[in-house]
């Protein structure tokens, strides 16, 4: 079974989307990148990515609406990275679709850590059923009942 984690980089800036590819093959991700929404959504489709990293200012579709058309046939994660700090980007962004927004210029070290964290969460029910990382659903995630019980228990 080949256990390949596999990222598709949607960015139009050459430089940036080479150094993206670099953090998430270092991190041991197959890269496959595009330089347009159209282009990127369909690498989306053609390779089941395990992460999706977005820029919002792509030449032909913006990326809130790349997010949406992605969220339409896969749950994968998204993390847009992009140059708008404005906290209504930022808003709109995550409500399009995106699990996390980094801006530009962003710390490599830190990508990869967000990355790594996103892949550490089980993302689909069958995942979440299965119990993630080889643990029983049971203990990796408590019931509402024990939860419940649990913060009885606390003073």
């Amino acid at each position: 079974m080949d256990n390949t984690q596999v990222a598709v980089v949607i960015e139009d800036d050459q430089d940036i989307r080479e150094l993206i590819g670099v953090i998430l093959s270092q991190a041991g991700f197959e890269v496959h990148c595009a330089s347009t929404g159209a282009d990127g959504v369909e690498a989306v489709r053609a390779h089941h990515p395990d992460i999706v990293t977005l820029d919002l200012g792509l030449p032909d579709i913006n990326g809130f609406e790349v997010a949406r058309q992605i969220r339409a046939f896969t749950d994968t994660y998204i993390i847009m990275l992009t140059g708008r700090a404005d906290e209504m980007d930022t808003l709109l962004g995550l409500e399009s679709g995106a699990d996390d927004y980094l801006t530009k210029p962003f710390r490599p070290r830190e990508l990869r850590a967000r990355i790594s964290t996103m892949m550490r969460r089980p993302r689909t029910d069958d995942e979440v059923e299965q119990g993630h990382h080889g643990q029983d659903s049971s203990t990796a995630f408590p019931s509402s009942a024990a939860s419940a019980e649990l913060a009885e228990a606390k003073p």
